[in-house]
């Protein structure tokens, strides 16, 4: 277990938009300011965060979660990773914490041996299997999501899973492309992780060294916590050829239609 409120000073980056400051959530960061195809307009600014876990969140962080107006959480991690890296779920008051859990397989202690030797010796192809899977088996917890984002714009929300990386990086690349953020801004924005997480890679380290299959091979376990910009551009090379691309995907498998979209755009697209 690691505490991010003893972690090493931010740089000067993350003192910047689009990150944001709550005392001990790591990687936290907002999907407004980025420009869209509509000429003159940008994402909507304080509507939808991403983070890290919120297990560490201090009482002044709780203090600036609320400042930022956000109402709901939305949390994708599994059950059985919560348990295992000792996640609990904080109360914030004014907050609702909802768990939309995205399972991935491959964790029992043979499968995550052969998935770290994937992360070793073929990186990239090892991260499009198991984006390819978050794609169908975190559909669900997708929907919800969007359901919440469409339905209350009113609402700001943050959206986490337990690096803030992986499962919260496909939903981000989602939602920037349907509002129209151009490929390059959506692969700087994943790029951020990089950043985003330096402050506490040497607790995530000493975290993950004390599990077996990680500590085996921690060539493998680093290059499963990149965020590498050639990474997304591969994830957004294969949402076009096997899903057809945004909104195909999110019609078939999250269940929007062309009315979801256009209100997507209506609440979260602004002049500048």
């Amino acid at each position: 277990m690691f505490d991010p409120a003893s972690a090493s000073p931010s740089s000067s980056i993350l003192d910047a938009p689009p990150f944001v400051h709550v005392s001990g959530v790591i990687n936290i960061r907002q999907l407004g300011g980025y420009a869209t195809k509509q000429p003159g307009t940008i994402t909507k600014t304080n509507a939808i965060f991403r983070s890290g876990e919120l297990t560490h969140i201090t009482q002044e962080g709780k203090e600036e979660l609320r400042a930022l107006g956000v109402k709901r959480v939305f949390d994708m991690r599994a059950p059985a990773e919560v348990k295992q890296l000792e996640g609990a779920t904080p109360e914030v008051d004014g907050v609702v914490f909802e768990a939309v859990p995205t399972s991935l397989k491959g964790f029992d202690p043979v499968s995550l041996a052969e998935r770290l030797q994937g992360f070793k010796t073929t990186e990239t192809e090892t991260f499009m299997k198991i984006y390819e899977e978050i794609l169908t088996v975190g559909a669900p917890s997708y929907e919800r999501i969007f359901r919440h984002i469409i339905d209350k714009p009113e609402e700001p929300c943050l959206v986490h899973c337990t690096a803030g990386k992986d499962r919260t990086g496909v939903f981000s690349m989602l939602i920037l492309l349907v509002l129209g953020v151009s490929e390059e801004d959506i692969i700087k924005d994943y790029a951020l992780t990089t950043d985003g997480l330096a402050p506490v890679l040497h607790m995530l380290i000493a975290r993950f060294s004390k599990i077996p299959a990680y500590s085996s091979n921690m060539e493998g376990t680093m290059n499963m916590g990149s965020s590498r910009p050639t990474t997304m551009r591969a994830l957004l090379d294969m949402l076009k050829e096997k899903y057809g691309g945004v909104e195909a995907y999110l019609k078939t498998w999250v269940h929007l239609d062309d009315a979801d979209f256009v209100q997507l755009r209506r609440n979260l697209i602004v002049p500048i």
